[in-house]
């Protein structure tokens, strides 16, 4: 791997524990161009509007990350409260309840979590959210149908 010299223990370990026991569901590689650049997948948990889903993420690590959370974005489209068009996601250890003792492992199992449990009162999506409080049945209707069209595997 080029470039492993400059980057820190922490990170390397990180990486090394995330390719050796990866999270069920969950897959994260680091880019051979940037090793602080992850292409990640996470499968639409079970009994979830996403089920069925493969999503694609991607996870950057700031200069100053532990200390800063990681950077991470949806690049596959989904209809959910907390994760808006441009792919970003309102989850509160990505803000201010990020602490060093988490891992990247941890933010992509509480992303896997969120997909699980929507939070329309902690909204991004200000007119995804109105919809899944207004008519959930029909909210979760639309989320299925976008899992079908935009997260299907190959």
């Amino acid at each position: 791997m080029a470039g492993q010299a400059q980057l820190p223990r922490r990170i390397v370990k990180e990486t090394q524990r995330l390719l050796s026991e990866p999270a069920p569901g969950i897959s994260a590689s680091p880019s051979e161009e940037n090793l602080r650049y992850f292409n990640v997948m996470i499968l639409g948990p079970q009994a979830s509007p996403y089920e069925g889903g493969l999503y694609k993420l991607e996870l950057f690590l700031p200069e100053d990350y532990p200390m800063a959370a990681p950077k991470v974005r949806f690049l596959t489209k989904i209809y959910h409260p907390n994760i808006d068009k441009l792919g970003r996601i309102c989850l509160d250890i990505l803000k201010d309840k990020w602490s060093p003792a988490l891992q990247i492992r941890t933010v992509l199992l509480s992303i896997q979590a969120l997909l699980s449990a929507p939070n329309p009162d902690d909204p991004l999506a200000e007119n995804v959210a109105k919809h899944w409080k207004e008519n959930e049945v029909e909210a979760v209707q639309t989320a299925k149908e976008w899992t079908r069209l935009y997260a299907q595997h190959p």
